[in-house]
Order: C-alpha cells, then structure tokens, then sequence
C-alpha cells in the first residue's frame, strides 16, 4: 500500500484546465461552485483527520501511508478550488465554505484528538464512503464534463486506497489485540475525560446542520433518489454490525443501540429527535438499510472483501 501510495501521486497541473466547461443554467452554476467550494473543506478536514490516525499508529509503514493521505487530502482540496475558478464562468457570486462546515470542523478535529482512536476510525471511515460512493461521483454525474471527470477520476483513484485502509482499520480496532492494548494503557485522568466529553459534545451539536448543508442538501439535486446515498451508509452499517476477534467497543455497541431504539417504533416516537441530533444525520439514512441477507453475508466475509466490495460500488468511473 505505501509504494502505491508513493507511485500514484500526481500534481494539480497534471490535469488539462484547458477544456471549457459544459454550459450551466444559472442555479446550477452557483450549485457547483458551492459544492466544490465545500469540497475543497471537506478535503482539508480530511486531512487533519488523517494526521490524527498518522499521530495514534505505532508501525512506521502505518504512519508513512497516514502521511500520504494527508497530501492527498491537500491536493484534493487544491483540485476542488481549481474546479470553482473553473465552472464560476460567470462569476455570479463570491463562494466561501459553508460556515456550519467551518463550525464543525474545529470541534470535529478536537474530538477525534480527544476519544479513543477506534471512534475517530468510525467517523473517518463513514466520511470517506459518504464522499467516495456518494458525492463525488453524483457531483461528477451531474457536470458530466470532461473537466470534471479527469478532475474525479484521479481524486477517487486516491479515495480507494483511503478507504482499503480504513477498512483495514476498522478489522484491528475490532481486534482482540486493540483490546488488549487499550486495557494495557494508564486509566484516563478526570480532566482528559472531561476534555473529551466536551469535545464530544461540541463535536455533536455541529453535527446535524454540516451534515444537512453539506451532504443531504447537495446530494437532493445531483442525486434526487437518493440511491447513493443510502448505498453509502448501507455500507457504514454494515461495516458497524460486523465483529473482529475482540469485544465490539463501547461507542459501537452505543451506536448499534441508538439504530435499534430508532427501529422500534415505541423508540423512535420517544427518542426519534435525540439519536438525530446524536448522529447528525437524516432520519432516512437511520433506519436499517441493509436486508437480513446482507447482513449474515457480510458476518461472514472479511474486512479486505467487504472494502473490495464498497469500492465496486463505486461505479466504473470512479473505480
């Protein structure tokens, strides 16, 4: 994985800016631009995650490939302001990120500093399959320009082994030997607990409104039926029902517990409001997504079968 990484880096120039862009109406043009705008954010947040997984690994190789990504994330985000100064053609309005986004990240990046490195996986690994399976590939569909997808076939190039290794992540945080580990570390100081649980709140009061702006909004008008989006989070959750050789972790058996309340129709009148405004997320992308096959298939493949799986659903675009 690290000589791939090493050998699949490519430059910003390496791209024709030359090409026109497709002509856009009006509502469209802002659209995209916002959206690239926002992507260019996203990337960086991206990367500052990627540094925290680069901090926590202990093998050379792990955090050799951690730093990759980081200039992956940099240069997509360089890629996505390009696109903006690309497709704002007729220079509408000024972009600038979307300011819930710019609210989430901080406390986002300071939770993840601040819990256990097996949480801060979870939501790195449900923001690279909601961007890779899901945006990406709809905003690029729905450009449908040369510019775009020479632009997205390269950064999704990148994504697929962000996320090979998210999933390899994933099988060792679920592992009797993270177990181990974590029992084998000094018991936290109040103080360190207390700073987590205020970034976690932080971190979950931002939640719902960036999520909202810029996944669910975006993704109403460059995937209006929603199949995207729910391949991509029918992928977390299966992801989050599948056991290693350990014990699930506390925060996985706490989200398996926020999804079954949200099934049981007593749970969700009572509670429906609460686990929205915990995940953040839509109540259509709460409720189960996968069927009872899927799930017993996906206990028993391993977690290299599920990524290669994840990946396909990308598309052959984006693959």
């Amino acid at each position: 994985m690290l000589e791939m990484a090493r050998r699949d880096q490519w430059r910003v120039d390496d791209l024709d800016w030359s090409v026109s862009p497709r002509p856009l109406s009006r509502e469209h043009e802002i659209a995209i631009c916002q959206y690239f705008t926002d992507m260019s954010g996203i990337e960086l947040l991206a990367g500052e995650l990627f540094k925290v997984q680069r901090d926590n690994a202990r093998d050379p190789t792990l955090r050799a490939i951690f730093q990759t990504f980081v200039v992956d994330e940099a240069r997509h985000a360089a890629v996505a302001r390009r696109l903006v100064a690309h497709y704002d053609v007729h220079r509408y309005q000024k972009y600038e990120l979307n300011p819930h986004l710019v609210g989430f990240r901080d406390h986002f990046v300071k939770a993840v500093r601040a819990l256990p490195p097996d949480i801060a996986n979870t939501y790195i690994t449900t923001g690279e399959l909601l961007l890779d399976i899901a945006l990406l590939r709809s905003i690029d569909d729905f450009v449908d320009d040369d510019m775009s997808h020479q632009a997205m076939r390269l950064i999704n190039r990148d994504e697929s082994r962000h996320i090979a290794v998210d999933y390899h992540m994933a099988e060792y945080y679920s592992s009797a030997e993270y177990e181990r580990w974590m029992d084998a570390q000094p018991k936290r100081r109040l103080r360190d607990r207390a700073r987590g649980a205020v970034a976690f709140v932080g971190f979950v009061s931002h939640a719902q409104p960036f999520f909202r702006d810029v996944f669910f909004r975006p993704m109403e008008l460059v995937d209006p039926e929603g199949k995207r989006l729910e391949e991509a989070f029918k992928r977390v959750q299966l992801l989050g029902r599948k056991d290693g050789s350990g014990r699930p972790r506390p925060f996985l058996r706490f989200l398996r517990m926020l999804q079954d309340l949200f099934e049981h129709s007593l749970g969700r009148r009572a509670l429906g409001p609460a686990i929205q405004r915990i995940t953040g997320v839509d109540p259509k992308v709460i409720r189960v997504l996968h069927t009872k096959e899927e799930l017993s298939r996906a206990k028993t493949m391993s977690f290299d079968a599920m990524a290669e799986e994840a990946l396909a659903a990308k598309g052959d675009r984006a693959a």
